[in-house]
């Protein structure tokens, strides 16, 4: 029988050996390694290990690298910070290691700092070497932390067999090499990345496999396409870190999902693409393929562009219905032309209207026809430079157009390596210092008035929002968007 049989035959035994598993095989213990070399998953303390609650996802690039590493013939241990409650208890499995490795992201480099200092303070012989996006785009700031032996900029997966095995033959800062296509990646071995030390999260999906966000049914296989978004908004920094590389063939994703599902039973696809719809022939190709070689036609979660949507919409109608596209990632990011324009979305506030017009229908239709509807994830921004209260009322506007949604929405954040962060940073605007979380929790830079938008949040504008909506427009509850802890 199965583990999840096995719990409910076993009852109270199985789960005292599941709490003795949860000890012993996902953190490595002092007494226990298997190498002098530690990947370290940054995250955010606990999140891994609370039921229902955190970032689930794993990270691509640590378990692309991890696994380069380890069919090159060099073992590594894995930690991460999202397994464990503290820094001191961190430090317990920091210690006794040669070598530190972090792929680093600029919502992750405060943390990434930490534990540099912390792994040197326990290994003072030790050396710490870092990679990922944070490198491109601020690799001044990176430069500056002396705990920080080895920065590679750039791609590491052409480089980081040789640099671990002998560091000293590379500069402290050093450009990295990344493959020509992404065919050229390995597979991930998708056991090396973390499990989840929460009992209550083992027996809620398949490890390897993720959680997810209820996108769709569990466990959910996350996977890439292309690594590339040729548009260059300004509030985002992903062109400056993320080379040109060769999209993967339809024929390997299909066939990555099918090996994963003989494996594991997938319950549903996360394509965690910047952007999956872009490329028609592509596309065409995958509506072709998908729904005739896949094990089953699972539903997923991809991303779009208002302005593809619009520009091959008979296309993008078809992938719903036909491919089971359940989830639809647009950034909007605002419904005001102005703020589109300063955030060189390069669409319009029209263009934003038709999409959510045409996905409302296609959810109605199939919510007649039994089916589950297809909603959106959209990303949204608030608290943008030179946003004026009408720019902010149309975006809640736009928000209550769309008869289902999840929206991520976030005051606006300067990140490092984008046009707009680099300008306001430069500036001196920039109040976030080392933080660069998306969130809506605190200010992100000076000379806007945030007490306006916690009032907005909190409703205290609705008769102003609610102009020109329809009565089931200005009904429809949005709050659950906004999170104000």
């Amino acid at each position: 029988m199965d583990r999840h049989e096995d719990w409910k035959h076993a009852g109270f035994q199985a789960v005292q050996r599941d709490f003795k598993r949860a000890a012993s095989e996902i953190l490595p213990s002092p007494s226990k390694k298997k190498s002098a070399i530690l990947w370290l998953d940054l995250g955010h303390f606990g999140e891994l290990l609370r039921y229902e609650a955190g970032e689930t996802f794993q990270d691509h690039g640590l378990g692309l690298l991890r696994t380069i590493l380890h069919q090159d013939g060099i073992e590594t241990d894995l930690v991460s910070i999202r397994n464990i409650r503290s820094w001191n208890k961190l430090a317990k499995h920091l210690e006794g290691y040669n070598m530190l490795l972090m792929n680093v992201r600029s919502y992750r480099y405060e943390t990434a700092v930490i534990a540099a200092q912390l792994f040197h303070k326990l290994n003072p012989d030790g050396i710490v070497i870092v990679g990922g996006m944070h490198t491109l785009v601020d690799s001044q700031s990176m430069v500056s932390i002396k705990e920080f032996d080895k920065i590679c900029i750039g791609a590491g997966e052409k480089v980081i067999t040789v640099l671990v095995r002998n560091p000293d033959s590379f500069p402290r800062i050093f450009q990295g090499q990344a493959a020509a296509t992404m065919e050229d990646w390995p597979l991930i071995d998708r056991t090396l990345w973390p499990k989840p030390a929460g009992w209550a999260r083992r027996f809620n999906f398949n490890w390897p496999l993720e959680e997810g966000l209820r996108w769709g049914p569990r466990p959910v296989a996350s996977v890439l396409t292309s690594r590339v978004c040729p548009w260059q908004c300004s509030f985002c920094n992903e062109n400056s870190y993320i080379s040109n590389m060769k999209r993967r063939t339809v024929d390997s994703v299909i066939n990555e999902l099918n090996a994963l599902d003989d494996k594991y039973k997938i319950g549903s696809v996360a394509i965690h693409d910047s952007m999956f719809f872009q490329k028609k022939s592509w596309l065409e190709e995958w509506l072709e393929k998908y729904p005739q070689k896949a094990n089953k036609l699972w539903s997923y979660w991809a991303a779009a562009r208002a302005d593809t949507v619009c520009e091959w919409p008979e296309l993008f109608e078809a992938l719903l219905r036909e491919t089971n596209w359940n989830v639809v990632s647009i950034g909007f990011e605002s419904g005001s032309d102005p703020m589109l324009r300063m955030l060189n979305k390069q669409t319009t506030e029209e263009e934003n209207d038709f999409v959510i017009q045409l996905v409302n229908r296609v959810g109605d239709e199939m919510e007649r026809e039994g089916k589950t509807p297809v909603s959106f994830w959209s990303n949204v921004m608030l608290a943008l430079p030179g946003e004026t209260h009408e720019d902010a009322f149309k975006t809640i506007r736009m928000l209550k157009r769309m008869k289902r949604a999840r929206v991520a929405l976030a005051f606006f954040t300067p990140f490092p390596g984008s046009a707009l962060g680099n300008q306001l940073i430069a500036e001196k605007k920039n109040i976030v210092n080392d933080q660069f979380v998306r969130d809506q929790r605190a200010g992100k830079i000076l000379g806007i008035d945030y007490d306006f938008y916690h009032n907005l949040l909190q409703g205290k504008y609705d008769d102003e929002v609610n102009r020109g909506l329809s009565s089931e427009e200005q009904a429809r509850d949005v709050s659950q968007f906004f999170s104000m802890e």
